[in-house]
């Protein structure tokens, strides 16, 4: 695996980094406010969204733990429970018992839940293709292609 070196110290970036850099913000904060206000007029909040749909976009299982949850949510564990009792609250998701460990708690969709992601997910999908060839990485090529900073 390559590792990634920074610029060195004093060595600064160029206009067309800075450039960059803005117009990769600019697009993930456009994303980023699409997806809060999609979530909000489906009646649920952008966190509750992510809820789901880390729920259901978990590697390899439909489910998820609350540690797995605080990990992907990038929260602290009590925030994630909290978080979840008011899914549960909303009737989005619903906590279960391990079958192979009773010690696990599951977190799992309910079936307001799917529906709810469901609808959101396809207003998500159409909103990536219309920033197809926007919100590329091949847009922020002046990190990708300058060998002085590899």
């Amino acid at each position: 695996m390559e590792k990634k070196k920074t610029p060195a110290p004093g060595k600064t970036l160029g206009k067309k980094h800075y450039e960059a850099l803005s117009e990769f913000r600019y697009q993930l904060r456009r994303f980023l406010h699409f997806s809060e206000t999609a979530a909000r007029a489906e009646g649920i909040t952008p966190l509750q969204y992510l809820l789901l749909l880390h729920v259901r976009g978990f590697p390899g299982r439909d489910w998820a733990s609350i540690g797995e949850l605080a990990e992907r949510l990038q929260l602290q564990h009590h925030g994630v429970v909290a978080l979840v009792t008011r899914g549960e609250e909303a009737g989005l998701v619903e906590r279960r018992k391990s079958e192979s460990d009773r010690r696990l708690i599951e977190v799992h969709l309910t079936a307001r839940g799917e529906r709810t992601l469901e609808h959101l997910a396809a207003l998500h999908q159409a909103e990536l293709k219309s920033l197809r060839g926007t919100f590329t990485v091949a847009r922020i090529t002046a990190f990708n292609d300058d060998d002085s900073l590899h």
